[in-house]
């Protein structure tokens, strides 16, 4: 969104920056460490921080800050408000309770893509979950089945400003690190209308995923499957799995 530039708060922006400095590789930051990841003075991160801390959203010990539990109102007011983890949360939980395996709802977030919707748990009890699958939990787009189909359905001029300028990590062995193979492979899955990744964002780890549209076309969120532990041929698990997940999505069009 494009807002007129009286209209942008440039304090509340760098607060927020501050605090999506936080992340899994660093959970606590000092004054430097925020500036650095934020883009700002010290000075001015410390002040930031400090106020973020007053406010509750934050914790500290004198000279490190990390996360305090009140940043969940954040998460908790858009799953109670928005209708899109409500009208899929009941799918997810009967396609898992129909396989015995985890089923997710993504969408896609700038770079990455972003859990709103998990199945309940069904599957056996030694069953071994992919690492960081939790809701709510944030995934390289590039390197997932749910962010290249997402990326797939963006218009042609979106995804060339996507691709722009931009570093794709290599996670896996496997993992698509060059523009021009990443573009191949959104090409087949625009293709086919479904993705299928083996090891690329995780090893041990394969994940397919099929689009979810609202009535008027619109791809909205991805329905997600993964797999972790040992390695399925593809062939028997698309049979498997994608005709029940295609009907799902077509279920779900008249709630998106």
């Amino acid at each position: 969104m494009t807002i007129a530039k009286a209209d942008f708060i440039e304090g509340l922006a760098k607060g927020l920056a501050v605090l999506e400095s936080f992340d899994t590789e660093r959970q606590r930051l000092n004054a430097t460490l925020a500036a650095q990841r934020a883009g700002l003075t010290r000075a001015a991160a410390r002040r930031h921080l400090l106020t973020l801390a007053h406010l509750g959203y934050l914790e500290t010990d004198g000279s490190y800050f990390w996360m305090a539990p009140r940043v969940l109102r954040f998460s908790g007011s858009y799953l109670a408000s928005s209708r899109l983890p409500r009208a899929l949360q009941p799918t997810l939980n009967r396609l898992a309770a129909q396989t015995g395996e985890s089923f997710s709802a993504v969408v896609l977030d700038g770079e990455e893509v972003v859990i709103v919707a998990r199945s309940g748990s069904y599957g056996a009890p030694q069953r071994v979950l992919a690492y960081g699958l939790h809701l709510g939990a944030r995934l390289p787009a590039h390197a997932t089945s749910t962010g290249q189909l997402l990326l797939a359905d963006l218009p042609p001029a979106a995804l060339t400003a996507w691709l722009k300028g931009r570093s794709l990590a290599r996670l896996t062995p496997f993992t698509l690190t060059r523009a021009a193979d990443l573009r191949r492979r959104l090409a087949q899955v625009r293709r086919e209308d479904f993705a299928l990744a083996s090891e690329e964002h995780e090893l041990g780890v394969q994940a397919l995923a099929v689009p979810l549209r609202d009535m008027q076309g619109r791809t909205v969120a991805a329905l997600n499957l993964v797999i972790s532990g040992s390695l399925r041929a593809p062939e028997p698990l698309l049979r498997a799995m994608l005709p029940l997940m295609t009907e799902a999505a077509r279920e779900l069009r008249a709630l998106l």
